[in-house]
């Protein structure tokens, strides 16, 4: 653990909920609450000001979701560690959580037992994800193990194609892309142009395909 207190955000729109978080953050040494929301896009201006070291944030909130938050604030180059509440055993949301660089994800119905566990864990800059939920990160591994295995070339992709194949992948259009990215259509066909050529896919719709089946891992 740090020596200095660790700043700390939570966002939940169920009262009840939070004001428990609340207590039990402020009753606890070397974490320090700078910030309390019950509104997604509020939790999302107050991470901007208050900057905290971590935050804990609902899956589900008005205006803006956990991972919706998690993944604006990415686009603002602040290091904040992010961990996510969520009342769903949901693998998909689970495995967008970590892409988006989420550390700990906890179950709303184990977190008075595991919030804090996820907090020292996170701070010291590991992973922490439900006892209930564990048995995703290890399945996720795996493929990723395999899937790179399968496809060493993947490696050879630069920064830029690995994000436009990670944005086909959710089945956006090159025009969606470059808008996206900021980037002329013509640079977006000339990155899957690219990509399809390092990965050695032949066949208009094969890109796709590939990105499609392997929307887990990449």
């Amino acid at each position: 653990m740090i020596a200095r207190d660790i700043t700390v955000l939570i966002a939940d729109d169920h009262p009840i909920f939070l004001r428990g978080l609340v207590a039990l953050i402020e009753s606890t040494p070397d974490y320090k609450l700078v910030s309390k929301n019950d509104n997604g896009r509020e939790a999302f201006e107050s991470i901007k000001v208050s900057k905290p070291d971590m935050a804990v944030l609902d899956i589900s909130m008005p205006e803006m979701s956990g991972l919706d938050i998690v993944e604006e604030i990415g686009k603002e180059n602040l290091k904040i560690e992010f961990i996510i509440l969520t009342m769903y055993k949901d693998e998909d949301y689970f495995n967008k959580a970590i892409d988006l660089g989420v550390k700990g994800y906890i179950l709303k119905e184990n977190a008075e037992d595991e919030l804090l566990d996820s907090l020292k864990a996170v701070a010291n800059g590991k992973h922490y994800v439900s006892h209930a939920l564990s048995g995703y990160l290890i399945k996720k591994n795996k493929e990723i193990k395999s899937f790179f295995e399968e496809f060493p070339q993947i490696k050879n992709l630069t920064p830029a194609e690995k994000h436009v194949l990670k944005l086909i992948s959710e089945n956006k259009t090159s025009k969606d892309i470059a808008k996206k990215l900021f980037i002329s259509y013509k640079t977006v066909d000339n990155h899957r142009s690219n990509i399809s050529a390092k990965l050695g896919l032949r066949g208009r719709n094969q890109l796709l395909l590939f990105a499609l089946e392997n929307k887990s891992v990449l």
